[in-house]
């Protein structure tokens, strides 16, 4: 769009965007640095808008840039400033400099968003320097939501940043960007921990850049596409390794896929692309099995699957190459013998290499090379119903005789060559009635009419003219061919409807599978309706020989079954469809043809996996409480070898010294004595009485009685058990943080454990801190020391058990009773991590579930 600026026809201006991961990797700064570079060089630099989130580094650029006013706005009692979009368009500049692209305006501004205002300065003439976050495009924002548990309000189309003339990205690493974090350079000391823990975690932050890095490489490989195409570029460009695999639907498709999967894993960053022609009719002779199996392959080795139309295989294929800038492209050796390639000429793989240009063509060998013959050629089948071939049987015989009669009796006025035409029109009625046979019949009924009745000698079989041997030649020709193609047309037409029926029914099959329980249950019965059987049976061999006997020495399995009277083997049904060496469909109510055979082998495929699929389930469900159980073994141990001793040792040298016949103890010796073996009895029973508790889960005759508990409360429980030293610890819990769905003593004994670990650890003057946050539908508790730390290597070893009465080494682990705190929240449902803490130490972290409704 062109602006007037006066009054002279002014080109749209050109957008710079800087793109970065989150907040504070330097978007602003890049752009205002930008701004002074180009204010340098003479341009007539504004700055339409910008924030600082006070931070002094990026405010100190502003200086020595016009800044155009903002505009002040009332909205709910509060006033507001935007950028004011009339002044920067009043003031003409060259280059503008807007910030916070993705920024929500203020009710009563002339736009909604500020992309909108950055949209008009653009119509007007005006270059804009702007900078937005990946998190605020909009084809990104579920994946952000779903990786940090915030849901962005902000966001801005994905084509406006598209249509950028440059994008930029301002990268910094995860651990960097946590540093700047700590040092304050980012948000205030009061919000840092929060930060840090929540949105600014080093997983969140390593996964936002590279969605920026993915987002950008696609506008890059965008922009690379465009240029080729704007110049008229065919030729590859290898700026990078794609390999294209060609499917065919056969058995050979899986050593291609794996060939060119090797093939592109030699080159960092190779692409794997695997394609299907398909004709343009919609008739294809694939194996649908086959090419749903292939597609996993492809996909699971990191490959993308494509289909495309072309009736000319070969050019359906480099035309796709080419388009994907491919730089290689694998096909696999012909199926067809050496008879049949000498008979029909080249094949697909020669014509494919002769047109490649400077795309790598490989033929891959395979071990189905070479094996099609005659006898697998399609046979010819007629399209035409046996009603409608018996119509033009009977319609031939009635009209070839009266179409004689009524030429005959007007000789004088119609002479042979309209005869032979009348004749023609005759014989593609037939076609059109009854197909390629009773076409015939008329043509040569016809001709032999045509000779006897119209062409001189009249009333002999014979021809004195070489014009009318012309004539009747053609006729026959045309005849026979006309009624070819109304057969072929036919036959067609019934073959692309059979494939469009297929494919409907295996879509809606995958989508029943796809929804809900009970996927082989319905796959069953949609098998069974579709083709109108009694019953359809999933069978599973478990013959104890492990023999792959498919006879009646095999002993089956009914695994699954829909309808009346199942087939209790493969040999007692009316189709029997192998699946694997154990598994077989098996479908009464009447035998099916081979077209419908083929078909089956897809829903054969589709019940293996739907199978498989149940049993993982089942599996899974069933490990969970044996999961459970080995965690409360390993933390009873840990409890056993570890936390018993201690009391235990403490009121044993208690009372060992009060019962010593050597040692005279004053009263108040005696008092500190009886109170160390209270104390330590005290805590061995609370002890023992979890530990009792913990047996019993484990043993499936207790339960824990996970509810509703506020944070707060237990958190205020555990200070108290820690006695003075709990008074030490500072406590941010928000008052707002949803109720977690736990056990409260047991979670309680978490927090003691995690608490006396961090005081230990925590230098003279630097107190822990217990902070809690929500995330989604988890809450979480950090528990924060500033000591050491430890390295990366050790931060699971420290949940191993250990002891710490000086019998062995306490140097290898950090933390005392980790190995029980982990056991127990894990049998709540909950995780327990450690990660370092920014500027030094360790932070736990007891990731628990919200209440519901909490």
């Amino acid at each position: 769009m062109a602006g007037y600026i006066e009054g002279r026809v002014t080109s749209r201006g050109q957008l710079r965007i800087y793109l970065g991961a989150a907040a504070g990797v330097g978007k602003t700064y890049a752009m205002l640095s930008e701004g002074h570079r180009r204010a340098e060089r003479g341009a007539d630099v504004v700055v339409g808008f910008t924030e600082t989130h006070g931070r002094p580094q990026t405010a100190a650029l502003i200086e020595g840039l016009e800044v155009v006013p903002r505009k002040k706005l009332s909205y709910r009692g509060s006033e507001w400033e935007e950028m004011d979009i009339d002044a920067v368009l009043a003031r003409k500049p060259q280059i503008a400099l807007v910030d916070e692209l993705a920024h929500t305006n203020v009710p009563g501004s002339r736009n909604e968003k500020r992309w909108q205002d950055v949209v008009e300065l653009l119509d007007a003439g005006i270059d804009v320097i702007s900078a937005v976050n990946v998190q605020h495009l909009e084809s990104v924002t579920d994946v952000v939501e779903q990786i940090t548990g915030v849901a962005q309000r902000e966001t801005v189309p994905d084509s406006v940043v598209r249509a950028a003339d440059q994008v930029e990205l301002v990268d910094m690493t995860a651990e960097a960007l946590r540093r700047r974090m700590a040092h304050g350079n980012i948000y205030p000391p009061e919000k840092i921990d929060a930060a840090l823990t929540n949105y600014f975690r080093a997983g969140n932050l390593t996964a936002l850049r590279e969605l920026a890095l993915l987002w950008l490489a696609d506008k890059v490989d965008e922009g690379l596409q465009k240029y080729r195409a704007e110049h008229n570029i065919s030729s590859t460009w290898e700026a990078r390794e794609r390999v294209v695999v060609a499917l065919t639907g056969g058995p050979e498709g899986d050593t291609l896929i794996r060939r060119a999967a090797r093939i592109a894993a030699r080159s960092t960053g190779g692409d794997l692309l695997a394609v299907h022609v398909t004709k343009s009719d919609g008739l294809t002779g694939a194996n649908p099995a086959n090419l749903a199996r292939q597609r996993q392959l492809v996909e699971s080795l990191g490959g993308t699957y494509h289909q495309v139309v072309g009736d000319e295989i070969a050019d359906a294929l480099l035309t796709f190459a080419k388009a994907e800038n491919a730089t290689q492209l694998v096909l696999g050796a012909s199926r067809r013998g050496w008879l049949l390639a000498l008979l029909t000429g080249p094949g697909i793989g020669a014509r494919t290499i002769h047109n490649s240009g400077a795309i790598d063509v490989h033929i891959v060998t395979h071990a189905h090379a070479g094996t099609r013959r005659w006898g697998i050629l399609p046979r010819y089948r007629g399209g035409i119903t046996r009603r409608r071939q018996v119509a033009g049987f009977l319609l031939a015989v009635v009209l070839a005789p009266l179409l004689t009669l009524a030429l005959s009796t007007n000789r004088s006025g119609i002479n042979l060559t309209s005869d032979v035409l009348l004749f023609l029109v005759a014989v593609v009625a037939v076609a059109l009635v009854g197909g390629f046979l009773p076409a015939v019949l008329i043509a040569i009924g016809g001709s032999l009419l045509l000779n006897y009745y119209f062409v001189a000698p009249i009333h002999q079989f014979t021809i004195a003219e070489a014009n009318n041997w012309l004539a009747l030649g053609v006729f026959i020709a045309v005849g026979l061919a006309v009624s070819w193609v109304v057969d072929t047309t036919a036959r067609r037409s019934k073959q692309a409807a059979r494939a469009n029926a297929e494919s409907e029914l295996l879509v809606t099959t995958a989508g029943s599978i796809l929804r809900g329980q009970g996927a082989l249950d319905a796959l069953l019965e949609r098998t069974r309706e579709a083709f109108g059987m009694q019953s359809a049976c999933l069978l599973e061999r478990q013959d104890s020989g492990g023999t792959t006997t498919r006879g009646p020495a095999a002993g089956w399995t009914l695994v699954a079954c829909a309808g009346e009277a199942p087939a209790a083997r493969p040999d007692a049904a009316e189709v029997d469809i192998p699946v694997t060496d154990t598994l077989s469909l098996a479908l009464k109510g009447r035998p099916l043809p081979a077209g419908d055979r083929r078909v089956l082998g897809a829903f054969a495929a589709y019940a293996a996996v739907a199978l498989e699929q149940q049993r993982l389930a089942a599996e899974a469900e069933a490990a969970k409480p044996i999961a459970a159980a080995d965690r409360m073994r390993t933390a009873l141990l840990t409890a056993v070898s570890h936390d018993l001793r201690t009391p235990l040792a403490s009121a044993k040298a208690a009372v060992t010294s009060l019962r010593s016949p050597d040692m005279h103890w004053n009263a108040a010796d005696t008092e500190e004595l009886l109170a160390t073996a209270d104390e330590s009895l005290d805590r061995l029973t609370r002890l023992v009485g979890n530990l009792l508790d913990m047996s019993r889960l484990q043993a499936g005759a207790l339960s824990l009685f996970p509810r509703p508990s506020g944070l707060d409360e237990i958190v205020a429980l555990a200070l108290d058990d820690l006695g003075p030293a709990g008074r030490d610890i500072s406590v941010e819990i928000p008052e707002m943080l949803p109720a977690v769905l736990a056990d409260p003593a047991i979670l309680e004994r978490i927090v003691v454990n995690l608490a006396e670990n961090a005081l230990r650890y925590s230098p003279a003057g630097k107190a822990p801190l217990l902070a809690a946050s929500s995330l989604g539908d988890r809450v979480e508790l950090r528990v924060v020391d500033r000591g050491q730390g430890i390295a990366d290597g050790d931060k699971e070893r420290v949940f191993v058990p250990f002891q710490r009465l000086g019998d062995t080494d306490n140097t290898t682990g950090v933390g005392l009773g980790l190995a029980l705190s982990r056991g127990l929240t894990e049998a709540m449902g909950g995780t327990l991590t450690a990660e370092d803490t920014p500027g030094g130490g360790l932070t736990m972290t007891v990731s628990l579930p919200a209440a519901p409704g909490g």
